[in-house]
């Protein structure tokens, strides 16, 4: 700026709908237009609803398998736990580090997951919509792109018919909830490169994500082998000719990860030993009958998301972006201008897609009851979300273009309204579980006084009584019948065994 110049101008930030150049008044600061304050408004819901539930968390205490992660990684490090997965578990060495680390702090792990659980899951998305919206040359109001992650994130987690396995259960949360958005992490690096070393920076990030997915979760894995392959089909119609050289060779070489990943993963003797316990072998996932009972259970799966309406709130939420968005003033596009209907059908195809398939690899693991376990749902979920979001913005764009402008005023108002409706409606069940969490938090903290004490006593032997949440498996559940995890309870607390009480201390 030259010396003596009597004031600058402050160049529009991507997102002002304003068209004009915000003069600076000596650092003034300026009201956000009504657009933004509106959004921001609308944002602060389903981040209220997201800050609660993070509050919530210090109510988790272990529970399940959890009993059993905690011995290993006290007296062999994350290193031991690591190699327990991929000898003896599930041959999943992704999934045995990411639960090493909350493991490493027993208690404390449990409490902070959710929180930085959830976080991730918001900053991932948000940066997705952002980086989108620049790679199609698009300029939204300031605040909106928040408002559509924020609303995404909190349906995501909190709309699911068990909270508790979705978000509080590390070890659920890990192979069903974060692996799906660590592999969507995946795509930022390239949607933000510009230069040439940035795009190799990508390859390598999408080359390592991809062998770590294929480690962490089969589930994911399979979405993911499925939209990549759907970009290497559609690719062309959807970038321009500059960028698609790029998304071909990126798109191949996350494949190649995750088929590398997947690799180390079903070779293991971990994995071996997983199929034999649920004879999940090969014939047994292909076989007719299985095919068709995964196929009624994935159509009983798809009944309650479709019948879950809080999912209307993401729709809504998109429907904004679509309407408010704006054509940017710089940059280039990497998106080709689309045609709606085509890109809905193939998104929509995405999801049935893998969906069944992730339904015909669980499903001998675990039978009928993968209509009821819903922590597995969620490595698709992730995806229908982020549809969800896209039809909305593309119906958004529609009614911009063709609809009089009462009629997207009236549009705008009733998708503000649905997004709005959409959080306050999550917020109840997710009172009573807090509830319910806070009872199960001062049980679990009196017995494990209780138990301690008795071992600092120098007892080999104490009483147990069950304190399940939302379904978690706790030892001795069904009146004493199922002992699991009983052993890892004693191991635990340093005993030779505990006994079933019926009676908390």
């Amino acid at each position: 700026m030259a010396v003596g110049a009597s004031h600058t101008t402050v160049p529009r930030e991507p997102g002002d709908p304003s068209g004009q150049p915000d003069r600076g008044g000596g650092g003034r600061w300026r009201p956000p237009s009504p657009v933004t304050a509106c959004a921001l408004l609308l944002a602060l819901l389903p981040l209220a609803l997201l800050a609660a539930a993070a509050w919530l968390g210090r109510q988790v205490r272990p529970s399940a398998d959890e009993w059993c992660f905690l011995p290993v990684v006290r007296d062999q490090g994350i290193g031991g736990l690591v190699g327990k997965f991929y000898v003896t578990d599930n041959g999943r060495v992704g999934n045995g580090l990411l639960v090493g680390l909350y493991a490493r702090f027993p208690v404390a792990g449990h409490q902070w997951y959710a929180a930085l659980s959830a976080l991730l899951v918001l900053a991932v998305l948000w940066a997705l919509v952002v980086l989108l919206l620049r790679r199609a040359r698009q300029s939204p109001p300031r605040g909106l792109p928040l408002l559509v992650a924020a609303t995404a994130t909190a349906v995501f987690l909190l709309a699911t018919p068990n909270t508790y396995k979705t978000l509080y259960w590390p070890a659920g949360s890990v192979s069903h909830t974060v692996a799906p958005v660590l592999a969507c992490s995946a795509a930022l690096p390239a949607l933000a490169a510009r230069t040439r070393r940035a795009r190799a920076a990508a390859l390598a990030v999408v080359a390592v994500a991809g062998v770590f997915t294929g480690t962490l979760s089969e589930e994911t894995s399979v979405v993911a082998l499925v939209l990549l392959g759907g970009l290497l089909l559609l690719g062309r119609r959807l970038v321009t000719d500059r960028a698609w050289p790029f998304l071909r060779t990126w798109a191949l070489t996350g494949a190649a990860g995750v088929a590398v990943g997947t690799a180390v993963l079903v070779t293991s003797p971990g994995s071996r030993h997983r199929r034999e316990r649920f004879g999940a072998g090969t014939a047994s996932v292909l076989s007719p009958d299985s095919l068709l009972a995964s196929a009624r259970g994935f159509a009983r799966i798809a009944e309650t998301v479709l019948t879950t309406w809080q999912y209307g709130g993401v729709v809504a939420a998109g429907l904004l972006l679509g309407l408010l968005v704006r054509p940017a003033r710089t940059g280039t596009a990497m998106l080709r201008p689309c045609r709606p209907l085509p890109l809905a059908c193939a998104g929509l195809l995405a999801v049935l897609v893998s969906g069944y398939l992730c339904t015909v690899i669980t499903y001998p693991v675990f039978g009928p009851r993968v209509v009821t376990a819903a922590r597995t749902w969620n490595d698709y979920l992730l995806l229908y979300v982020l549809v969800l979001a896209g039809l909305g913005a593309l119906t958004g764009r529609a009614l911009r273009r063709r609809a009089a402008r009462p009629w997207t005023v009236v549009a705008g108002a009733t998708a503000a309204a649905l997004c709005a409706a959409s959080a306050v409606a999550l917020a109840p069940p997710l009172h009573r579980l807090g509830q319910d969490m806070r009872v199960r938090a001062g049980q679990w903290d009196r017995q494990d006084a209780s138990l301690r004490a008795a071992a600092a006593r120098g007892a080999e032997v104490a009483p147990y009584t069950p304190t399940p949440v939302a379904g978690m498996l706790e030892p001795f559940r069904d009146e004493g019948r199922r002992p699991w995890p009983a052993r890892c309870v004693a191991e635990y607390y340093r005993l030779d065994a505990v006994t079933r009480s019926t009676r908390v201390p």
